[in-house]
């Protein structure tokens, strides 16, 4: 194709050849310029009209304005009751954290009266009425203080039945021979040497020479000495004025100031000091005083108390 310019007065021309592509690239060009320059005017128009309120052009933007509004409003109010059933189910389970926290306080010793707990409260009512954000906030922030309060509850909980169960450790109650039959148990009894009346201030434990001796719970070795009586002695303190004395072991393990824990292997049975025969003497002190060991091991839970052999006769040692 060839196009000729000429001027007004067809003094100069001025030829153009154009084959397919350049023609096809001329059109393209020409069909964007348009469509920018009509999309401008639109948008000239449309938003002068809209500033002036032209009737038509006004009514067009009013009922755009108000579908974009409904749209909003139906998204807002679909979203709202979304988040008042996920609320409603919340605060279900907060009553059910707050019902578990007084049955778990009663196990820990606690009084739930003793501890202050905000009241509980139904899920929220949807379909009743429109809910306002103003009331899902509100909500919120009752729901957000309730959970603080029960994480408070959960951790004295956490605290006293971490006491307990720190005290169960520190209480003897485990048996220090555990496969050894009860021998001489506490109380008056014939002494075994000098066969006169004596009280006899702990348990015998008659076994092996070597057989481990375990400690009857935790706590802190205060003595580890060579007694004239007790022969090679431990005693070990648990806190509270309590003491457990273990005497006669043929060897020991632990030393003066050692922490040790329930169960752990702390001598072995003999026969020192005086003795008669090889056996453990375990003792129980309170204040000082002795008292019957077997109160405690048969405090100990899932642990039978100790029973003299069937057919056997307990053989005074001490």
């Amino acid at each position: 194709m060839q196009v000729i310019i000429t001027d007004a007065w067809m003094a100069k021309t001025r030829a153009f050849h154009l084959n397919g592509i350049k023609l096809i690239a001329s059109m393209l060009l020409a069909s964007v310029l348009l469509m920018l320059v009509s999309v401008g005017l639109y948008h000239w128009v449309f938003m002068k009209g809209a500033r002036e309120g032209w009737p038509i052009i006004g009514t067009l933007v009013r009922i755009v304005v108000k579908d974009e509004f409904a749209q909003r409003d139906r998204y807002v109010k679909e979203n709202i009751e979304v988040l008042a059933k996920r609320l409603g189910e919340m605060q279900a389970k907060m009553l059910q954290l707050e019902s578990l926290g007084e049955r778990v306080s009663g196990l820990a010793g606690i009084n739930p009266a003793d501890i202050t707990v905000p009241p509980g409260r139904g899920g929220l009512m949807v379909g009743g009425r429109d809910l306002s954000m103003e009331e899902l906030d509100a909500t919120l922030a009752a729901l957000d203080a309730a959970a603080a309060q029960n994480a408070d509850v959960m951790t004295v909980i956490e605290s006293r039945l971490f006491e307990q169960k720190i005290k169960k450790m520190m209480v003897p109650t485990q048996i220090p021979v555990p496969d050894a039959n009860l021998g001489s148990s506490f109380g008056w009894r014939i002494d075994p040497i000098t066969g006169r009346s004596a009280l006899h201030t702990g348990l015998d434990f008659p076994a092996a020479n070597g057989t481990p001796i375990y400690a009857a719970a935790g706590g802190v070795v205060v003595t580890q000495e060579f007694h004239p009586q007790y022969g090679n002695m431990l005693e070990v303190d648990h806190g509270n004025d309590l003491i457990t004395r273990y005497a006669h072991a043929s060897k020991v393990s632990v030393k003066k100031g050692d922490l040790i824990k329930r169960g752990q292997r702390i001598a072995e049975v003999g026969s020192t000091g005086r003795s008669t025969g090889s056996h453990l003497h375990f003792e129980v002190l309170v204040q000082g005083i002795p008292q019957d060991p077997q109160k405690f091991l048969s405090a100990g839970k899932g642990l039978a108390a100790p029973q003299v052999a069937a057919g056997k006769v307990p053989v005074p040692q001490r």
